[in-house]
């Protein structure tokens, strides 16, 4: 009679349990509330579990809907599942009474006696909680018949303080039944929504795609059971060919849309007609509500808003919990209803545009003065930057056009396309550019709607079909140059984010470029040679500056190609890469406005990352955050591809924020990456991983991790150590895994390609490696010296988190040395970096590395970083096997190594090293 268990809801909920813990420990009662699938069963079933492992007895009641109809059903169902042992001590008339109560055969006829029932059940608790502790779980509170809930009433104001009661209840209109049976003042715990970070948690447990968490969680509203039978809803349309892009509305059908049903049944039924207009609204509020016919539109809301279906703000604006439900909605009201719904809101909107959207919506007839008004609404939504209204818009005017002029459908079909394209809107893309492949287009017209599916596909190029396949675009093309090399063009992108192939990008540029010049696009030329350039940088030619600068030279892109493949954008990049971050910031902040007005999500997402990484290289990192928060957001509420955002996110919290989120981000954006074949951001997510599992001392990790990422990068024949700055971050990992002779060999064949390049801030990253490589190899003065000298440079060069990082570096190397004083006073430097940049980890690394007042043993610090992990590790406790296994070594290298140990530290047991490494 549970409530279904079709949600891991216990991810992001361990506060939630703790709170409930305390709550029972302090008060003895507890309530827990929340919508519908919002994970009350799961989370009390945590708590019942608990208190089973400290030997306590659970005693669980949950009815069923239609339990609440049948007198003391709960009652019969609660003294069924008691032990027989608690029965036989109960007195005559008591268990005359629960005998009548369970139907028992041997039961008396005669009339029940309610007193002794009362009692029965009072002494039936207080004998459970003899031994020890008695939980009562109660859930699905709100299903309890009147006749339980007065008889559990009375008798849990008669109970011990050993019986602890926690309440499930489902938030309903009604008066709440938790608070009557545990008292008034009870402590209630309201079962929070998932954050979207949280839905991408639980849709990689349920092994659901989820490079479209963010969408999901949207849909959902955080509630996990809708977004599980989302996620199953994506999956399921993927299994018969379907196809979900990252602004596409989720399809809330089959399981979803029953979930999404049985949340809105928790509102009264009256409520209904309301709810549907504010799902046809775009901007629904209290007051237009009213103009549309629904005079009582506050109070209905209220109790909807009870149901949490509904939130409603101060200023009456109407906001859904979850995007599912208007969805919903809408799909179950019939033509009748939607057509009198959009007609209304039509006479009571105050928006032209949107007065228009709904008088197309409340037709299904052809009507030419129509379709070129809401054609007038597509332009000006265009000129607002709203291209995904202008592209729905455009797709209305389509459908009202008469089918005497059928050239006015095929501009409004290949318009809307084309909007569709540069919102990211994948489904209406696809909806035009079929409508118009079905009709007598041209080839102009053809070209131009299958680009605008390629280009609203964002990252997963990789996904399209063959109906919108490069080679149909291509063959369409025919002998056009411009449309050749708009083609071209695309087919340049596709080689460098999906293939990861440089070589092949800049050649089909080149041939753009070409196509272009003799069709006299000069716009297209110029994001040729960007491209070319861009890949040039990748590869190492000593001409990409100078094609960048021919780039620059030519008239600026139009959209729908986007300021992200523009030259001026890829100019930005190049200051970033050569940390000429002052220049970079500027050039940032004028796009930045510019690009948040032309309305294209993905530029505006690609100039926050580039602010991003630009403030955190200059160690401002607030800032850095800031951007970063943005841009997820930005990611979010417009669909995007997740694995770019959650690098981005990954970066700014390893260097501001927690090294623990910065990895949960890294590996969330390293598997939406390899679900959409995103080989760039496959890159470096894993490098952020590598990254951080470097700076926690995980370093067989980090080893593997980054050699990922060199093997990724070779395969992609990246030649330039600046863009993704691996190399020093793979040496100094090799180095605390105790293997600086691979180090070296790494740094000794980068250093060559990074000086003739001259890379001067890679230079300083790859001599600290060195230095660290030289201080294992038993050379530590020439080590100390690079390692100050490389301080210097990274101060010189504007690079305080590299400065700080350097320090750190050197205070191990000195206190390996024993020279105390220059280890604390590097390890002083460092933390005043990292405080001033507002490097939070890093300020804690910088902390815990100082000095303790009890010194070890002095042969402590003798040992390598990675003698010292194992040492811990071994000290701590752990078997050869335990700790072969926790730092991805082989036993026998670890007895070799413990070997070296003793050695140092002349110990000869494990008791000893413990002893030994006391106050390290």
């Amino acid at each position: 009679m549970a409530e279904t268990r079709d949600a891991d809801t216990n991810v992001g909920h361990g506060v939630l349990i703790e709170a409930v813990g305390r709550a029972l420990t302090t008060h003895g009662r507890a309530i827990l509330t929340g919508p519908a699938g919002a994970g009350k069963t799961e989370v009390a079933r945590t708590v019942a579990a608990a208190a089973e492992g400290r030997r306590e007895t659970v005693l669980r009641l949950a009815p069923e809907a239609a339990d609440r109809h049948i007198p003391e059903a709960s009652a019969a169902a609660l003294l069924a599942s008691v032990p027989r042992s608690a029965l036989d001590r109960l007195a005559g008339p008591q268990r005359t009474a629960i005998a009548f109560l369970r139907r028992e055969a041997d039961a008396p006829r005669a009339g029940r006696d309610h007193v002794a029932l009362r009692l029965a059940v009072v002494e039936v608790l207080r004998t459970l909680a003899a031994p020890g502790p008695l939980l009562l779980l109660v859930d699905n509170a709100q299903w309890l018949d009147a006749e339980s809930t007065d008889l559990l009433r009375f008798a849990l104001r008669l109970t011990p303080p050993r019986v602890r009661v926690l309440v499930a209840e489902r938030v309903q209109g009604g008066a709440p039944v938790a608070e009557t049976l545990c008292g008034p003042g009870t402590p209630a715990v309201r079962v929070p929504a998932l954050g979207a970070d949280e839905v991408a948690e639980l849709l990689l447990r349920h092994g659901l795609p989820a490079r479209l968490a963010g969408r999901i969680h949207q849909a959902s509203g955080g509630n996990p059971r809708l977004a599980l039978a989302l996620g199953h809803s994506l999956a399921e349309a993927a299994g018969q060919g379907g196809c979900a892009h990252h602004a596409d509305p989720l399809p809330v059908s089959g399981q979803a849309r029953e979930v999404a049903r049985r949340l809105l049944a928790e509102a009264p039924a009256r409520t209904r007609p309301t709810l549907l207009l504010a799902a046809l609204a775009t901007r629904p509020t209290t007051a237009l509500l009213r103009r549309a016919g629904r005079p009582d539109a506050e109070a209905e809301l209220a109790e909807a808003e009870r149901a949490a279906l509904v939130t409603v703000g101060e200023d009456g604006a109407v906001a859904f919990t979850a995007g599912a439900l208007p969805t919903a909605l809408a799909a179950d009201a019939g033509w009748p209803e939607r057509s009198a719904g959009h007609a209304a809101l039509a006479a009571a909107v105050d928006d032209p545009v949107q007065a228009v959207r709904h008088r197309a919506l409340a037709v299904d007839t052809p009507d030419a003065e129509l379709a070129a008004e809401i054609t007038r609404a597509a332009d000006a939504c265009r000129r607002r930057g709203q291209r995904a209204l202008a592209a729905e818009l455009g797709l209305l005017a389509a459908e009202r056009t008469p089918a005497a002029l059928p050239g006015e459908e095929l501009a409004r079909l290949v318009g809307a396309a084309e909007d569709a394209g540069w919102a990211g809107r994948a489904d209406l893309a696809r909806r035009a550019t079929r409508a118009v492949l079905a009709r007598d287009a041209s080839p102009a017209q053809r070209v131009r709607a299958r680009l605008a599916v390629i280009d609203a596909a964002g990252q997963a190029l990789a996904a399209l079909d063959e109906t919108f396949a490069f080679a149909c675009a291509e063959a369409d093309a025919a002998d056009d140059p411009s449309l050749l090399a708009a083609v071209q063009l695309r087919i340049a992108w596709k080689h460098n984010l999906s293939d990861g192939d440089p070589v092949r990008s800049r050649d089909a540029a080149a041939e753009a470029g070409a196509l272009a010049k003799a069709g006299g696009d000069q716009v297209a030329e110029a994001m040729a040679l960007t491209v070319r350039a861009r890949m040039g940088r990748i590869l190492g030619d000593a001409d990409a500056e100078d094609i960048l600068a021919q780039a620059l030279a030519l008239p600026a892109p139009e959209v729908p190609l986007g300021m992200r493949n523009a030259p001026q954008y890829l100019a930005v990049r190049h200051a970033l890469f050569d940390d000429r971050l002052a220049d970079a910031r500027r050039q940032l902040l004028v796009l930045l406005p510019a690009v948040q007005r032309t309305g294209s999500a993905e530029d505006v997402f690609e100039v926050l990352r580039s602010l991003t990484e630009v403030e955190l290289r200059r160690g401002r990192c607030v800032p850095g955050a800031a951007h970063a928060r943005r841009a997820l957001e930005l990611t979010i509420e417009a669909g995007l591809s997740p694995g770019p955002a959650w690098y981005v996110a990954a970066t700014a919290e390893a260097a501001g924020g927690s090294f623990a989120r910065a990895a949960a981000y890294a590996r969330r954006g390293i598997r939406a990456s390899e679900e959409e074949h995103d080989q760039i951001f496959l890159s470096r997510g894993l490098y952020a991983l590598g990254t951080v599992e470097l700076a926690t001392g995980e370093a067989a990790k980090a080893v593997a991790t980054l050699r990922r990422v060199a093997e990724l990068e070779q395969a992609q024949q990246v030649v330039d150590p600046s863009i993704l700055r691996w190399h020093g971050e793979l040496a100094e990992a090799l180095v605390a895994a105790d293997d600086p002779a691979g180090a070296v060999a790494l740094l000794d064949s980068v250093t060559p390609v990074a000086r003739s390049l001259r890379r001067t801030p890679v230079l300083a990253a790859l001599d600290r490696a060195r230095a660290l490589a030289l201080s294992a190899q038993g050379e530590p003065e020439p080590a100390v010296a690079l390692l100050q000298d490389t301080a210097q440079r990274f101060g010189a060069l504007g690079l305080p988190l590299e400065r700080g990082r350097t320090l750190l570096a050197l205070a191990r190397v000195e206190r390996r040395r024993r020279r105390r004083a220059p280890a604390r006073a590097a390890l002083r430097d460092a933390a005043e970096v990292f405080e001033r940049a507002g490097a939070a980890p890093w300020l804690c690394l910088a902390r815990e590395n100082a000095p303790e007042t009890g010194a070890p043993h002095p042969g402590v610090a003798a040992l390598t970083d990675a003698e010292a992990r194992l040492a811990l590790l071994v000290g701590g406790g752990a078997s050869n096997q335990e700790a072969a296994a926790k730092l991805f070594l082989s036993v026998k290298t670890v007895e070799a190594r413990l070997t070296r140990i003793y050695q140092k530290l002349d110990v000869r047991s494990r008791a000893q090293l413990a002893t030994a490494l006391r106050g390290h």
